[in-house]
């Protein structure tokens, strides 16, 4: 199914509009606070143009617009991980491949283990 530019920058006009309403912000104050005039947020909304990359990350930063959600209408899920979860990810991001492979290996035994009972007062 190929989608003509057209038509995609007129859902993504919608999308941004619909995230603006649901934030319950006017068209002059996110103009305002992005750095864009209120008639190029209109022009956004109406599908004439697309903000730029720098814009979508301000929206993101600034009233945390799903861009993804902006620019495919696929709603990101949130992800919600501990601080302990958020370390094992960047200490497993940083190893090479090899390491990772036995990180891989470790996680998938200990998963696969049941826990150890203490009994009695050993």
């Amino acid at each position: 199914m190929s989608i003509e530019k057209s038509e995609l920058l007129f859902l993504i006009g919608q999308r941004l509009r619909k995230e603006r309403e649901d934030s319950g912000i006017s068209q002059e104050v996110i103009a305002t606070n992005l750095g864009v005039s209120t008639r190029t947020w209109g022009k956004y909304e109406r599908g004439e143009t697309v903000p730029d990359a720098a814009i979508l990350a301000l929206l993101s930063n600034i009233y945390s617009f799903d861009t993804n959600y902006i620019l495919t209408g696929v709603k990101t899920a949130p992800v919600n991980i501990s601080m302990e979860e958020q370390k094992l990810i960047e200490n497993y991001r940083s190893m090479d491949e090899a390491a990772r492979l036995n990180v891989q290996a470790v996680g998938a035994a200990f998963a696969k283990s049941e826990p150890v009972k203490k009994v009695g007062n050993k």
